[in-house]
């Protein structure tokens, strides 16, 4: 089994969040993300699902330096970004597809799907 990522792209423009939705919209997104969820859980295949507030509330530290720094922000600036994601675990990619294609019509939007890697053998 391979874990994979879906990530919910957002538009960097606007910043979407739950509290911006308009509610009826919201109401029927989450109803469709909560029976995805239910449904992935019943097949053994979620192990993390999450929504992430936008960039603009980050920060970001660097700790390539001798003394690690905070930047108010985010450390890349961006068209889109990661709104929210699921991680699962898939047979292979065919059936983590499928779940990236439930999950874009759960929130009739697009989603992106990637295998974690895997750490190599010494």
């Amino acid at each position: 089994m391979t874990l994979y990522l879906l990530s919910v792209p957002h538009d960097s423009a606007t910043e979407p969040t739950m509290t911006s939705m308009d509610p009826a919209e919201l109401e029927v997104a989450l109803a469709a993300v909560g029976a995805l969820n239910a449904d992935l859980e019943a097949a053994g295949a979620l192990r993390f699902a999450g929504g992430l507030h936008p960039p603009s509330t980050a920060t970001t530290i660097d700790g390539a330096v001798d003394t690690p720094t905070r930047t108010p922000g985010p450390f890349v600036e961006a068209a889109e970004y990661l709104g929210g994601l699921w991680v699962i675990e898939a047979d292979d990619e065919d059936a983590a597809l499928e779940w990236g294609t439930r999950a874009a019509r759960a929130l009739r939007g697009r989603i992106e799907v990637r295998a974690f890697q895997d750490v190599p053998e010494a």
